[in-house]
Parts: C-alpha cells; structure tokens; sequence
C-alpha cells in the first residue's frame, strides 16, 4: 500500500509533503509559528545600528543588535550581529570571519583600555585615554620637530615630513577619510596608505 502510494507522487509533490512533515509534530502541532517566534525574542527589543565588517577591504554592511542601551542601570551589550540585506556590498551576506564578529566584539579578551610599556620595563600598566592621547601627541610633535624638511637639497621649497608614516583602515568612512587628509597634509607626512583607494 505504501509502495504503491509513493509511485503516484511526484518528485515535486514528495518534497512538499517532506516539508510539511518536518514543520509538524508527531501529534499535528505546526511548529511554523513557535519557530518565527523563537528566532524573533533573539533580538526583540533590541536597538539595531548598522555598521561596517572591520575584518577586509570588501565593507560588508552589518547591523548590530544592542540591549540596554538607553537605560542607566544596565550595562550596554550586543546580542546579536548580521549581515545588512540593505547593503549593496553584501546583501545580508557574510564571510565567515563576518559572521563570527559578535565573538570579536563581545569578549572578556579584548582590551578596553590602553595600556604602556614604559622602556626598559616587562610589564604592561594601564593608563587613563588622556594620558594615552597625551603621549600619543607628543611623540607625533616630537618626530615633526626632528624630520621636517624646508627644503630639499636643491634649495626648493618642500614642507615634508619624512620620519612618519601614516596608514588608513580599509573600513574607513570618506568623513574618516577626509580628516585624515586633513591631518596627513597639516603635517606634511609624504608616506601615506589607505587600502581604501584600491
């Protein structure tokens, strides 16, 4: 009876019915409903914002889920990223570098702070961000003040700085870019890359 019942199928008609089967319980439950459901409270109530992939130059767009963000007693987090279906990069797509970056962003690893090595020293001590963009400036007016160049050995007027270098992210935004132009040439650093042109 059987055998001669899955003759009259189909081939397009016995994988309906194998769908159908798989949706619905041994007791004629559809679990269509509870499944959307259950995929649905993953990021409910959450806020998303879109972002871009930091891992390579491609710029997949991601949108990132966060909870507790607009409340004062609880500590913002991510719950969830995906890919962005409104990219024209990636359509919702992603690598799977991409789609494992909630591991990178939500992880008891990942520095938070900065932290200096003084010379000489083994250990590393953590110090506060101005005391890091203090430091940080100071190294860059230092290095200036030793390699700025006048002028070259021809007696013509260049206004380089030599001694730096200066190198862009491949997900830099064209605002991030720009300012980063506005840097690099209010230096007058000469070496400069930016996997974003290729």
């Amino acid at each position: 009876m059987v055998r001669s019942l899955s003759m009259d199928l189909s081939r397009r008609q016995f994988f309906q019915a194998s769908a159908t089967a798989l949706a619905t319980t041994a007791f004629g439950f559809d679990l269509t409903h509870a499944a959307a459901r259950a995929k649905e409270l993953k990021i409910a109530r959450t806020t998303q914002i879109t972002s871009v992939c930091p891992y390579c130059a491609v710029g997949c767009g991601v949108v990132i889920h966060t909870l507790g963000g607009a409340a004062k007693n609880v500590q913002p987090t991510v719950v969830h990223i995906e890919g962005d279906t409104a990219s024209p990069v990636n359509q919702g797509t992603l690598c799977s570098k991409g789609i494992s970056l909630k591991q990178y962003v939500v992880n008891d690893r990942r520095l938070t702070e900065p932290l200096y090595r003084a010379p000489g020293a083994t250990d590393w001590q953590q110090i506060s961000w101005d005391d890091a963009i203090e430091r940080m400036a100071r190294r860059i007016k230092d290095s200036r003040d030793e390699g700025f160049l006048h002028e070259d050995d021809r007696g013509r007027t260049i206004n380089r700085l030599d001694n730096v270098a200066l190198i862009g992210g491949c997900t830099d935004t064209n605002e991030i870019n720009y300012l980063l132009g506005k840097f690099r040439f209010g230096l007058g650093i000469a070496a400069y890359e930016n996997q974003a042109r290729l």
